[in-house]
């Protein structure tokens, strides 16, 4: 079976700004730091858009018949007080799974992220909004494993329909691009899982 599973960027779950750090023992007695949150603040005005985009979302891959099923559980979140859009998704609980940063960078004037997945490779690139539901992302792949499968770039479109969200994604991969791969996502409360 031969996934692609590179810029799968969408993970959803809420939450407020940071507004402080505290050191707490756990059940054991070790010495833990928390993050502490207090109130919720807006997106700034280059990440405005995603605050429709923001929860849970969960998605089934197409697979050829006889290939185990390929599901896709994303969580989108508010971070860094408004500043930073985290997205953190996993596929089959764990089998497979990334986290991303998305801010705006000042110095280039476009929202950029970095990627990083369980897989030894990640990505960076950015995206642009072509209209008001609808955001395209432009990614550069470094690293290789058996997941990356020699992909070097991603392109992917994704847009909002109210509850559900299709992205349509295409792949560099060795020196070509390939068909374009479709899905659509839909509203979930279900956990992103790492192992």
């Amino acid at each position: 079976m031969k996934l692609n599973y590179s810029l799968i960027l969408f993970t959803t779950l809420v939450l407020t700004p940071l507004t402080s750090i505290a050191t707490t023992n756990n059940d054991e007695g070790d010495s833990v730091t928390k993050v502490i949150h207090a109130g919720q603040q807006s997106f700034n005005k280059h990440l405005a858009k995603f605050e429709d985009y923001l929860g849970g979302w969960t998605a089934n891959f197409s697979v050829e018949k006889g290939q185990p099923s390929v599901t896709d559980v994303t969580l989108f979140e508010k971070v860094l007080n408004g500043k930073g859009l985290k997205t953190t998704h996993s596929i089959n609980d764990g089998m497979y799974g990334g986290e991303s940063i998305i801010y705006w960078n000042n110095k280039s004037n476009r929202l950029e992220f970095y990627y990083f997945t369980t897989a030894d490779f990640f990505t960076s690139g950015w995206m642009e909004f072509t209209d008001k539901n609808t955001f395209v992302a432009y990614e550069n792949v470094t690293g290789e494993s058996s997941t990356s499968q020699g992909i070097t770039q991603v392109k992917s479109t994704s847009t909002l329909n109210g509850d559900s969200m299709t992205v349509a994604t295409s792949y560099l991969k060795n020196g070509e691009w390939t068909k374009e791969e479709g899905r659509t996502y839909t509203r979930t409360t279900k956990d992103v899982v790492f192992k």
